[in-house]
């Protein structure tokens, strides 16, 4: 994590020192709804979930009001949310819930062209894993037999992560608010071993659908 910080803090550095006169700052917040993606073993198994993000960025004026460079740095919760399953075994009812939170600091890098009210935004982005919230719940005959820990544990699992987002939405006249969508993807699989699914994460990739508001000391852009 604190390579991530680094590397906003030498961007951040590096683009005011050459555009200190048309940089704002601010900060980011809105909802995710991520899921997995990639070669899934059993693909129904997963379902959309809601987390969050917030955190701060910068923007930089490469040309005029029309081009800009835009780091920032996200605490991100990703995840799936599981199938309520419920299967019969040897006489005895199984049924299985709950959800998985993969919490993550973000740092992406995106260039951001903005046509009157309207910008588009696209850029790579790397990714920390802080930590892992497994809610999963098992019953057996409708008896509670197995929750899942809220724990930090992060085995099997890969922490960095590289991957890209893109995005569209509106800003005011002087960028100072900004609402809009964006995605996430990831470009390699985030899974070394898995440990708790029985292999079903073997191949999994992370997929995030943001809705977010960016709020930003006005600027004379």
């Amino acid at each position: 994590m604190k390579k991530l910080v680094f590397i906003f803090v030498f961007a951040v550095a590096t683009a005011f020192s050459a555009q200190a006169q048309n940089a704002s700052f601010g900060v980011r917040g809105g909802a995710n709804i991520s899921n997995l993606s990639g070669d899934l073993r059993d693909e129904d198994r997963f379902e959309n979930k809601v987390g969050f993000h917030a955190g701060v960025m910068a923007n930089f004026g490469i040309v005029d009001n029309f081009f800009s460079i835009q780091p920032e740095l996200l605490y991100s919760v990703k995840g799936f949310k599981n199938e309520d399953s419920e299967f019969t075994l040897l006489g005895q009812n199984w049924r299985r819930e709950g959800k998985v939170n993969y919490n993550y600091i973000d740092l992406p890098v995106l260039a951001r062209i903005k046509a009157g009210p309207l910008y588009f935004e696209a850029g790579p982005q790397a990714s920390y894993l802080v930590s892992v919230n497994n809610e999963t719940k098992s019953y057996l005959n409708g008896q509670l037999q197995n929750t899942s820990r809220d724990e930090n544990s992060k085995d099997g699992l890969k922490e960095f992560e590289v991957g890209y987002a893109a995005g569209i939405g509106f800003t005011s006249a002087n960028n100072a608010i900004s609402f809009g969508v964006r995605y996430n993807g990831a470009f390699s699989d985030f899974v070394k071993e898995d440990l708790n699914f029985d292999g079903d994460l073997t191949n999994a990739r992370h997929s995030t659908f943001m809705v977010t508001v960016g709020l930003a000391l006005p600027t004379g852009r």
